[in-house]
């Protein structure tokens, strides 16, 4: 039986492939210093790389940059994906261009995504150091049939309608004849939560849904820029209306508000009616936006008019609040091992007693469906 990537005595296998020999001496050099991970070769395009991965062997797991010359990495992700599928970790800039171009990365398989600044790379690198390897480690343990699914499932997104109207900022008022004739909400919230492998599943259950649930808040951990172009993705594919979050948002029905990359995403309520806060703050579980802040708040301020779901992801963040939510009267959902491209987060949600029921991801539509009627 040949050893677990990653486990006691057996590095993980890493193959670098971007066309800066900077960037490819400073993850060297950076990686040399963990003990499980191994980099056993690098090339500065695909062909390069496809080339001495074919003669040499396969890594565990594949560092990949985006935009390069002969053969961009999104089109090399697919063509990895369709012929030997494995864990890809995208390496990409935090610019409005590259976020777009690695949205379509996850899209197509990749597992998930290291943002490298444009100056400053060594320091970033060698401070991330810890986190970096914990997720190489995580990705070589990964299920890559579900990345191999995704790729194939991939949808295009459809352009952005020409002059579509923006949606209006800020909260919307009810009359205060309402506000003073209801002293409790009925109305009511579905939280989502995701990590690792959380875009193409979130993808996979809000193209499922229709335009009449209630309103929907998500945090998916992403960096800054990516989440504007994730949201405007999801839009353009789902009969729900998707965007990223703003301060004092009203959660409306057949609206989806996805927590800006970088700041937390919380719910309160106001009368009726429950409303965004967006608010910068210390990481929680080494997270901003995180899943725990997120849910905490809906635990507390919609209690058994919630339901919340706790889908793929490294670590453990979301288990807690999930128990908050089952412990305020909500419905909660915890995602199955099976359909999981990492298990952690649903596992501890499980493992707490947050989960009052496990479902494989095409079953959690569904299930968001049955609650909303109920």
């Amino acid at each position: 039986m040949s050893p677990v990537p990653g486990a006691a005595g057996s590095p993980v296998r890493v193959f670098i492939v971007d066309d800066s020999a900077v960037v490819r001496q400073v993850l060297q050099a950076v990686l040399a210093r963990d003990p499980g991970v191994h980099v056993v070769g690098v090339a500065p395009d695909p062909l390069f790389a496809l080339q001495r991965m074919q003669r040499e062997g396969w890594p565990d797991v594949l560092i990949l940059d985006v935009e390069m010359p002969r053969m961009d990495g999104i089109t090399f992700l697919r063509k990895i994906m369709q012929e030997h599928p494995l864990p890809v970790i995208i390496c990409s800039t935090l610019t409005e261009k590259g976020a777009q171009l690695t949205l379509d990365a996850l899209a197509a398989g990749a597992f998930s995504v290291l943002t490298k600044p444009r100056v400053g790379l060594k320091d970033f690198l060698v401070e991330s150091t810890a986190e970096f390897g914990q997720t190489i480690r995580a990705a070589a343990r990964a299920n890559t049939s579900h990345l191999a699914q995704s790729a194939r499932a991939a949808r295009v997104a459809k352009p952005p309608a020409s002059g579509a109207p923006a949606p209006a900022a800020g909260p919307q008022a009810a009359p205060a004849a309402t506000l003073l004739a209801l002293h409790e909400s009925t109305e009511k919230i579905i939280a989502m939560g995701m990590s690792t492998g959380g875009t193409t599943a979130l993808e996979r259950v809000l193209v499922e849904l229709p335009a009449t649930l209630p309103a929907i808040a998500v945090v998916q951990h992403m960096p800054e820029k990516f989440t504007a172009a994730f949201a405007e993705r999801l839009d353009r594919l789902c009969a729900l209306q998707v965007r990223e979050a703003r301060d004092g948002d009203r959660l409306l029905p057949g609206t989806v508000l996805i927590a800006p990359g970088g700041r937390h995403l919380q719910v309160r309520r106001s009368g009726a009616q429950y409303h965004a806060e967006v608010r910068d703050g210390p990481p929680v579980n080494r997270h901003r936006p995180s899943v725990d802040v997120l849910f905490r708040s809906v635990a507390q301020c919609a209690g058994r008019n919630a339901l919340g779901i706790l889908m793929t992801g490294m670590g453990d963040d979301g288990a807690r609040g999930l128990v908050q939510m089952r412990e305020a009267g909500a419905r909660t959902i915890a995602q199955d091992e099976a359909s999981s491209v990492v298990f952690g987060m649903p596992r501890e949600a499980i493992r707490m007693g947050g989960a009052e029921r496990v479902l494989g991801l095409t079953e959690i539509p569904g299930a968001i469906i049955e609650s909303a009627r109920r």
